[in-house]
């Protein structure tokens, strides 16, 4: 139950983060140096939540193709973003604790952005482009929530502070090995 419950979630930022970005809401952008804040969490907390807190968190992407030589030439940018607005916290029960927990998920989505970088920048594309860069977003989304979900299990979401400890170190050293391009 929890599962489907942290799935849809992750469904609903997807869905928030398109409709953000339509409507011009507030986003941050992700950045090593810039952190979390619990007064960037700006959103409703759900009657019904389970949860002491939600990033609301993804990843965009444009890009434009040239066809040179029967060469599919592709110039894109990968984004990630947070979302003040579809984010909200407890603050009678959440703490420095939660606040690292929920800032992981923000640095996953930018491991996965980075990784999604990648793919294309080592992909080959047909004049299908617009379905094969679909494709590889789509694969890059489903990998990531399987990620978060796998991260919120391990760490018992946030309660279990080694394994906690040991997710920060595994998501920053793959980071490093995904470091974006100067």
């Amino acid at each position: 139950m929890v599962s489907k419950l942290m799935f849809l979630y992750f469904l609903l930022g997807i869905v928030y983060m398109t409709n953000a970005q339509k409507n011009g809401e507030e986003v941050i952008p992700w950045s090593e140096e810039r952190r979390l804040s619990w007064s960037d969490f700006k959103g409703e907390v759900p009657r019904d939540a389970m949860a002491a807190a939600t990033t609301a968190s993804g990843i965009s992407y444009k890009y434009s193709a040239n066809l040179m030589f029967n060469e599919v030439n592709l110039d894109f940018e990968v984004n990630t973003y947070f979302y003040p607005d579809g984010s909200w916290y407890k603050p009678d029960i959440c703490d420095s604790t939660v606040l690292a927990h929920e800032q992981l998920h923000f640095d996953i989505t930018e491991l996965f952005a980075r990784k999604m970088r990648k793919r294309l920048r080592q992909s080959t594309f047909s004049d299908n482009v617009k379905a094969e860069v679909r494709d590889i977003y789509n694969t890059i989304l489903a990998e990531l929530n399987a990620f978060q979900e796998r991260y919120d299990w391990e760490t018992d979401f946030s309660r279990k502070h080694e394994a906690q400890k040991r997710w920060k170190e595994r998501v920053w050293a793959q980071l490093a090995v995904y470091e974006p391009e100067k």
